[in-house]
């Protein structure tokens, strides 16, 4: 295993709208939702109702199998509604937030907390869902013991947070967070350079990454410091979860505020604002405008959820992406022998003649062709990820529902957003995430 990795594989997607490095906002909203669907995995269990007060790090659900996995209110305020879909499933719990917010105190942590202290309070503050344990990507399960628990403080997706400038400035809390997860297994930070602020963080173990997207993904960085087997487990935490772990231990509070960077294409001045997981897209009204035609993602745009105008901010979410919907008709089509303001990692089009392969792109959401049978080899996709796995013979697994061929093929070893770049270079325009959710769900409920 070396603590200094290169990765020759990967695809920088140069997508326009990249955020200024700059808070241009900061915004509590009126209302913030909390949502199970944040939390795969979890079978939720309401624990308020309408009117009730609650304060920031008040349970709000708790998981019916874990009855002490909580998910607590990021702000104190009142429950203003209890939203339920078809066959009354539970899609959010919103809460009116007060102007002058209160914490529950959770006590600042004291030296020496063993590790069922740290457990503990994770599990009553409501951040051990900051956890998320592989294989399958489900809230960690209390009862496991894992090989290891991985960071990743970076991020190779399009127009990702540069978390040198969001979380440059709490090495502090970030170490707080790392001596108490030291706690419960061994820890492993990813950095992108040896000059990083979290470079220095001590009670883990360093590595240096290098490399084009998807090199900021955990799971990549997993598959080459130490691979998923079968049978084994491991949690992974990303870094903004775990300065609010470190907020946590350091002054009792559930505070997970982070700065979020707001991009795209569609963005009218990317930059970054300051708020919490869970506020309305409608309370970023002034970055995109009109909603007319624009695609608002929470996330990055390779693997981010389309929230839309009356969505929210997911949990694990620290970007939101702005694209134009890709609806107006394209004269000839792919039969276009010149297409400057088409971006093609395949050189297909004549632009990468003119040195232009760098320059950015404002990309929609056309997919420019409909789903249709696989036609490349797995040669094809494998170019641009850095796995020790074959991804087309792992895709047609999933579609089997073949689990003996899912795990030669290393289901264990992957999530969705593993393998987003291959669905973006996939010119049968399959989509790929969505088939190896399927996969994931499958092995859930004939491995459980």
């Amino acid at each position: 295993m070396s603590n200094n990795i290169v990765l020759k594989k990967g695809l920088n997607i140069p997508l326009a709208g990249v955020p200024a490095l700059v808070v241009k906002r900061t915004i509590l909203p009126d209302t913030v939702a909390v949502q199970p669907s944040d939390y795969k995995g979890l079978n939720a269990r309401l624990l308020v109702r309408e009117g009730d007060k609650v304060l920031a790090g008040s349970p709000v659900l708790a998981d019916k199998k874990n009855p002490d996995v909580l998910v607590t209110s990021p702000v104190s305020g009142t429950v203003k509604a209890v939203v339920r879909g078809d066959k009354r499933k539970l899609l959010a719990v919103l809460v009116d937030a007060d102007k002058d917010q209160e914490y529950l105190d959770f006590g600042a942590a004291k030296d020496g907390l063993s590790a069922w202290d740290v457990k503990d309070r994770l599990l009553k503050s409501g951040l051990w869902t900051a956890f998320v344990q592989r294989p399958y990507g489900i809230v960690a399960d209390p009862a496991a013991t894992p090989k290891a628990i991985f960071v990743s403080a970076f991020s190779t997706a399009p127009l990702a947070a540069d978390t040198e400038f969001t979380l440059g400035n709490e090495t502090a809390a970030l170490q707080a967070g790392v001596s108490a997860l030291a706690k419960l297994a061994k820890v492993h930070v990813s950095v992108k350079s040896a000059d990083s602020a979290f470079a220095k963080l001590r009670d883990a173990e360093i590595h240096v990454v290098k490399g084009k997207h998807p090199a900021g993904n955990v799971g990549v960085q997993i598959s080459h410091i130490s691979p998923i087997r079968k049978e084994e487990t491991v949690w992974t935490v990303s870094l903004e979860l775990l300065a609010a772990i470190g907020r946590l231990f350091t002054t009792g509070r559930y505070d997970v505020r982070r700065k979020v960077a707001v991009g795209g294409p569609a963005a009218a001045e990317p930059a970054y604002i300051d708020t919490l997981p869970g506020i309305p897209m409608s309370a970023l009204k002034e970055c995109y405008g009109s909603a007319d035609g624009i695609r608002i993602i929470s996330g990055d745009v390779l693997s981010g959820t389309n929230a839309g105008e009356d969505g929210y901010l997911g949990f694990y979410d620290t970007q939101v992406t702005l694209l134009k919907e890709g609806t107006e008709p394209e004269l000839l089509g792919w039969a276009r022998p010149f297409r400057f303001n088409q971006y093609s990692a395949d050189h297909s089009y004549f632009n990468w003649c003119l040195g232009r392969l760098d320059k950015e792109v404002a990309m929609d959401t056309n997919l420019h062709g409909g789903p249709r049978a696989f036609v490349m080899p797995d040669s094809y996709y494998a170019k641009h990820l850095p796995m020790d796995i074959y991804p087309l013979y792992l895709i047609k697994a999933c579609l089997a529902g073949d689990i003996d061929n899912m795990e030669k093929f290393g289901i264990y070893e992957v999530l969705p957003e593993d393998l987003a770049l291959v669905e973006f270079m996939d010119p049968s325009k399959n989509y790929v995430q969505d088939i190896i959710q399927n996969g994931i769900n499958l092995m859930l409920k004939e491995m459980a």
